[in-house]
């Protein structure tokens, strides 16, 4: 756990009680605080009766006390409106910050010897696995690694500070607009691509607020960012022109003159003024696709900061197990592979999947988000059959017209039933059974990753994962 320095009976708000949220009470009151809480949600409510940070409304708050209130992510700022607990706190001239915010005191209030190295991910797509990645690598170098925020731990929750650790931190745009002092070793923005528009307002407030990654680094940090997108470009453009930071582009597809980038599935790094080539990325079976190699890019552009060369750290990517629902294998049946990319929830992330493979069964389908699918249709030439399920199906049949065989499932055992079937009386040599739905899991599932337990699960029944037919 963390503890807050300076807020030793003080009294602190905190509304929203999560993961985040209730680590954020432990923490406080571990450190002193008279920790206010509360959360709309009654079950969250109930769990903190018997703790010294039992839930009170906002209205029966000493507001005149509050030295800050820490909100979940998920709480408005601005847009659509801020909320409620938002307006109350700036009525009442509270500051208004994240758990990511103490995090950053903490650090700051550490002598320069004692602290810490941390290294902060952001971007629309990638950053889980970027952070999971960077952490993998640098244990494998033998560092002492703690990987959480956006994922895994809550950042709170996280061990105690040791000088000589490295903290690996995954920061959404939500945590990083309620972030002010944080000043990280290593900031990685990954790319952009218009989303969170309701939260923000505008692509331009999205891209204020990923920027923030980069706040109160010096000239002896380091900033890393993807160059394969037009945001990407006018940050490192705005980056060099503004700041003495260290700056490390990378690329997934184009040759830099400096930096870290992939082409014909080989790494090349320049550095110091002389191309080499990292090694060979067909040899990381949890990284495939173009994406993974800006991830991979990324990883290496900040392990060979802390020391680690690029070809170890290609190695070690080799040996990453990658995270659930993306990209995962869960086991073969034969020749066929079958592929769990269930955290794939609109149709930009199902085009990173499908680039991926050749010889696809592709599942799809569940509830649509906004444009559907018609976006995927120049790589159905990829796809041998497309199975369909839940609401969308009958839509999403129809958006993909004749580019494809289309099955129509109804659910995803039948379709995962009916693609191996056809996979493996196939003519393809390798094929792939990729569940990459392109749509949200709400119709049929609670979420993503009960829809990918369940994918994993009729596989089971099917799979015996060493390539012998069941």
């Amino acid at each position: 756990m963390i503890l807050i320095p300076d807020v030793k009976r003080k009294s602190i708000g905190v509304f929203g009680l999560g993961l985040s949220g209730i680590a954020t009470c432990e923490a406080l009151v571990a450190s002193g605080a008279k920790v206010f809480s509360y959360d709309e949600n009654r079950t969250a409510r109930d769990k903190t009766s018997d703790t010294e940070y039992r839930c009170e409304h906002p209205k029966d708050w000493p507001w005149q006390e509050l030295e800050a209130v820490v909100v979940s992510p998920g709480v408005p700022l601005t847009h659509p409106k801020p909320h409620t607990i938002v307006r109350k706190a700036r009525q009442e001239n509270v500051p208004v910050i994240g758990d990511t915010e103490l995090f950053a005191k903490a650090v700051n209030a550490l002598e320069p010897h004692d602290r810490p190295r941390v290294i902060g991910v952001t971007g629309s797509n990638g950053k889980s696995t970027t952070t999971a990645l960077i952490g993998h690598i640098l244990k494998q170098a033998g560092e002492d690694v703690y990987v959480g925020g956006n994922i895994g731990e809550a950042v709170l929750s996280l061990p105690a500070f040791e000088s000589d650790a490295v903290y690996v931190l995954e920061l959404s745009s939500f945590q990083l607009d309620l972030t002010h002092s944080l000043r990280l070793d290593a900031a990685v923005f990954l790319n952009l691509s218009p989303d969170h528009i309701d939260r923000h307002g505008s692509v331009d407030g999205y891209l204020a607020a990923k920027r923030r990654i980069f706040m109160n680094q010096t000239a002896a940090d380091l900033a890393v960012v993807g160059v394969d997108d037009d945001y990407g470009q006018s940050v490192s453009t705005r980056l060099m022109a503004n700041t003495g930071t260290e700056i490390r582009l990378i690329s997934a597809g184009s040759a830099l003159g400096r930096g870290v980038y992939a082409l014909d599935d080989k790494l090349y790094y320049n550095l110091d003024g002389k191309t080499a080539i990292a090694g060979d990325l067909t040899g990381a079976r949890s990284l495939r696709g173009v994406h993974n190699f800006q991830n991979v890019a990324a990883a290496v552009a900040v392990c060979e900061r802390f020391g680690v060369a690029p070809s170890l750290a290609i190695k070690s990517s080799q040996r990453f197990e990658g995270l659930p629902h993306r990209l995962e294998e869960v086991g073969r049946n034969g020749k066929v592979l079958f592929i769990n990319d269930s955290k794939a929830t609109n149709a930009d992330a199902a085009a990173r999947a499908l680039t991926a493979f050749n010889d696809i069964f592709w599942i799809a389908g569940g509830k649509a988000k906004e444009g559907g699918v018609t976006s995927l249709l120049p790589m159905m030439d990829r796809v041998r059959t497309a199975y369909l399920i839940g609401d969308a199906a009958a839509d999403f049949e129809k958006q993909l017209g004749d580019t494809v065989n289309v099955v129509i499932c109804g659910d995803l055992e039948k379709a995962v039933e009916a693609a191996n079937r056809d996979a493996l009386k196939s003519d393809a040599k390798a094929p792939v059974v990729l569940l990459s739905p392109a749509c949200a899991s709400y119709d049929q599932f609670k979420n993503f990753e009960t829809r990918g337990n369940a994918f994993r699960e009729f596989v089971s029944t099917l799979s015996v994962g060493n390539g012998e037919a069941a």
